[in-house]
């Protein structure tokens, strides 16, 4: 569009894309609404260069840049590039399974499979990976999370999430710690329904709390659409305004930017004006909107502010937190990846 737009005037949203390509419809509806970023899925990935023609589609139509693209590359069942595109990726447990047996060996290995993740997106014009899991899965727990974390302990999963924030950042790009403030409890899947955890306040502060606290200065966080009957007997994590001020920004001690898990998801209820502007309410800086939907999209960015105080504040320090990628030497990083996880 041959201009470039402050981000002071973007709205507090992320959103998708119905497909590979950025329709006219679409260029023109984010022009309008001017989202402060995007994320793509498996439904937006077809080549590498189409994706990479596509981020730069976006990021035209909206004149920035620089706007983050975001998506969850994690490994194991999520990952959204898949074979033959990039390598199928180990699980967080397989990670935390090496760990077990060699501490070093795991910690190496999950930094190198993060700076791997951004050998394959960088070069397309991804910036932000949605990963490390945080959550630490408790018996009873559904498996949603499941192999997705790296372990049964918030020591092994505040050490292996921390190498994987590090691989990340010296690939150039930044890392999203979730589901803030633990979904390893929850006894449902949130795409489908509302869980609610019953556990005390100071079970959940020692078990579930403490892997964000130990990453509370990361950038960027996903919030968790889960119910603490303890903190809050009504609402998620997500539409809370208690478990937000209280537990996310005092307790835990994060003041990045925090993001809804997504929107469309069944854990929450209500029509989408409504879901998001109960997201904005309780304090979250920005929501997310995944599935390219135009109709929900519409309803989100009719409630949804532009970027003020505090939550332009944080998104200004997500956007200094970028570095350069470091000289890592991609073949050789690959080849002793492999070895350490032939090794477990």
């Amino acid at each position: 569009m041959g201009y470039h737009r402050r981000m002071s005037e973007s709205k507090a949203v992320i959103f998708g894309c119905a497909g590979p390509e950025l329709t006219s419809d679409e260029a023109a509806f984010f022009a309008e609404h001017r989202p402060w970023g995007f994320i793509l899925f498996g439904r937006n990935i077809v080549s590498l260069s189409q994706v990479a023609d596509l981020t730069a589609s976006l990021r035209d139509c909206i004149g920035r840049p620089d706007a983050p693209v975001l998506i969850d590359q994690e490994g194991g069942r999520v990952q959204r590039f898949k074979p033959p595109l990039v390598p199928q990726y180990p699980s967080g447990a397989d990670l935390g399974a090496l760990y077990q047996v060699n501490p070093e060996a795991g910690l190496r290995a999950t930094w190198i499979m993060s700076r791997l993740h951004a050998f394959d997106l960088y070069s397309l014009g991804i910036t932000v990976d949605c990963l490390p899991v945080l959550d630490v899965p408790a018996p009873g727990g559904h498996e949603v999370i499941g192999s997705r974390a790296y372990g049964i302990t918030p020591d092994v999963v505040a050490a292996l999430g921390a190498a994987a924030c590090e691989g990340l950042k010296a690939g150039g790009l930044l890392p999203v710690i979730k589901h803030i403030p633990g979904h390893g409890r929850a006894g449902a899947d949130t795409h489908f329904e509302l869980p609610r955890v019953d556990a005390s306040w100071a079970e959940l502060s020692l078990r579930d709390f403490a892997p964000f606290k130990a990453l509370s200065g990361e950038a960027m966080a996903m919030s968790a659409h889960v119910v603490y009957s303890a903190i809050d007997p009504e609402h998620p994590a997500t539409t809370s305004r208690r478990v937000i001020d209280e537990v996310i920004r005092a307790e835990i001690g994060f003041d990045g930017l925090l993001m809804s898990d997504d929107v469309s998801m069944n854990a929450l209820s209500g029509d989408f004006a409504v879901r998001a502007g109960a997201i904005f309410a309780a304090g979250c800086d920005v929501t997310l909107h995944c599935n390219g939907n135009r109709a929900e999209m519409e309803a989100v960015a009719s409630i949804t502010p532009v970027l003020s105080g505090d939550s332009l504040r944080r998104a200004k320090a997500v956007m200094a937190a970028f570095r350069a990628p470091d000289l890592s030497d991609e073949i050789a990083l690959r080849k002793e990846f492999e070895g350490l996880m032939a090794a477990s």
